[in-house]
């Protein structure tokens, strides 16, 4: 992060081609994608850049994402916004989902219910944001995330249903 004169700061990222993923959705089964993407063998997801997520941990039928709150998560109270928060528990529950799937299937995430349960900044430390499928069937899954600050106190909760769908055939 690089700070001008007038206070102004600014971030940079990079990230690749979310195609490559999609392109292995035949090939491999949800929980070796997403094992290949924790020990950094396939690149994570764009939004994991984006947002500054940080690690991941994968089992099947649980997957953990952290985050370190930063100032440019923060809204204009000060806090970090809901919205990277709801996104890491977006990612949370719908990946430990994914981490469930056979080659050749994909999902995407059809409602997201979510509680904060206390203010998040900077202060804070770490998040940590697990996933854990609670009931899987053949077209949706119901999954949680549960978030925590450095000192193991709840954050914020989820709860979210996910369809699962054959995933369109490579040409």
């Amino acid at each position: 992060m690089t700070q001008t004169q007038s206070g102004a700061r600014s971030r940079t990222y990079e990230w690749t081609d979310p195609a490559l993923h999609a392109s292995l959705l035949g090939d491999r089964s949800g929980l070796e994608l997403l094992q290949a993407m924790s020990r950094g063998e396939l690149p994570a997801p764009p939004v994991m850049h984006l947002v500054g997520m940080a690690g991941m941990e994968v089992a099947e039928g649980s997957v953990t994402v952290h985050l370190e709150p930063q100032k440019f998560h923060y809204n204009p109270l000060g806090t970090v916004h809901g919205g990277v928060l709801s996104t890491m528990l977006d990612t949370a529950a719908a990946c430990s989902v994914h981490s469930t799937l056979p080659a050749g299937v994909g999902y995407t995430s059809l409602d997201l219910a979510v509680k904060f349960l206390r203010p998040v900044t900077v202060a804070s430390g770490r998040l940590t944001t697990t996933g854990t499928v609670l009931q899987r069937g053949r077209r949706t899954a119901l999954a949680e995330a549960r978030m925590t600050d450095a000192q193991g106190r709840l954050v914020a909760h989820a709860t979210s249903t996910c369809m699962i769908f054959e995933a369109p055939t490579r040409r």
